[in-house]
């Protein structure tokens, strides 16, 4: 087993420092969930599940969906775990990500319950700064995005889809008062400033994953139940997010269907004909 480096933090045979887990722990495709504790609460949709690791806010699970190989991990709250997250399972082989969280809604028309597909995201957080220009893009994979949007069609589940802002605060960053109603002025307006650009809501981790996959060559997209909605000023934890684990998992199954449709046929990229092959 070979020592520990300060710059290269593995445990030794490939062992990551922070998820405490290894190559062939977890599948290619892996569902990100915020909350350790929505972890099991994914799994229990598979056919089979066994936990993995646990270590600080990282929980990870490995299963079998529809007979594909998947894995599930909790990235915690925010952009500098998830980006953790994101490198430490790359480094075991992960491909393939899927956000499953909750969100606010910026847009009346988004009713509380309903999920909202991300095709990009608005970065305004700090840690994929550390990554790229703040001109780099947050883009969705156009492939995971596509096989969120035909599992919401199959499970008949209400779906936007559309830009996000992802920011670093939950509250003034957020444009939500913070303690004794603090608002700094930079902050204000910033709800009405995003929705005239057609910002559909705002969550905490969707542009870093997407940042961190583009560079690598990796895919991601984001599935987010609103259980909140801004314009209308509703908020009901919990509500949809059954819905948006639902789609993810879905997702995944259409992914592998389409990755090895794309083997077999020698084809790099999704195309029309694949999915028309595919569909069930």
């Amino acid at each position: 087993m070979s020592s520990p480096s300060a710059r290269r933090v593995e445990l030794g045979e490939g062992l990551q420092y922070h998820l405490m887990i290894k190559r062939g722990d977890v599948s290619r495709y892996v569902l990100l969930p915020g909350d350790p504790e929505r972890v099991p609460v994914i799994a229990k949709y598979w056919d089979k599940a066994w936990h993995v690791a646990t270590h600080r806010e990282f929980v990870t699970y490995g299963g079998y969906y529809k007979g594909v190989f998947i894995s599930a991990t909790s990235t915690g709250i925010g952009a500098p775990s998830t980006a953790i997250a994101i490198e430490e399972l790359a480094r075991c082989g992960a491909d393939t990500f899927i956000r499953v969280g909750t969100t606010g809604a910026l847009r009346r028309e988004i009713k509380l319950g309903d999920i909202v597909i991300s095709t990009g995201a608005v970065r305004l957080e700090g840690t994929s700064r550390h990554y790229a220009i703040p001109e780099y893009p947050a883009v969705a994979s156009f492939e995971v995005v596509l096989a969120l949007i035909e599992a919401a069609e199959s499970l008949g589940v209400n779906y936007h889809v559309g830009l996000t802002a992802s920011s670093d605060s939950f509250y003034v960053g957020q444009e939500r008062p913070g303690f004794r109603d603090y608002l700094p002025p930079f902050q204000r307006g910033l709800v009405d400033y995003l929705k005239s650009m057609n910002v559909l809501n705002f969550e905490m981790e969707a542009s870093v994953i997407f940042v961190l996959s583009s560079i690598y060559g990796l895919r991601a997209g984001a599935v987010c139940a609103a259980i909140a909605n801004r314009e209308t000023d509703e908020f009901k934890p919990g509500v949809g997010v059954e819905d948006a684990i639902r789609v993810a998992n879905e997702a995944v199954r259409i992914l592998s269907e389409w990755d090895s449709e794309k083997e077999k046929r020698s084809k790099k990229y999704i195309t029309v004909d694949i999915v028309k092959s595919t569909k069930r």
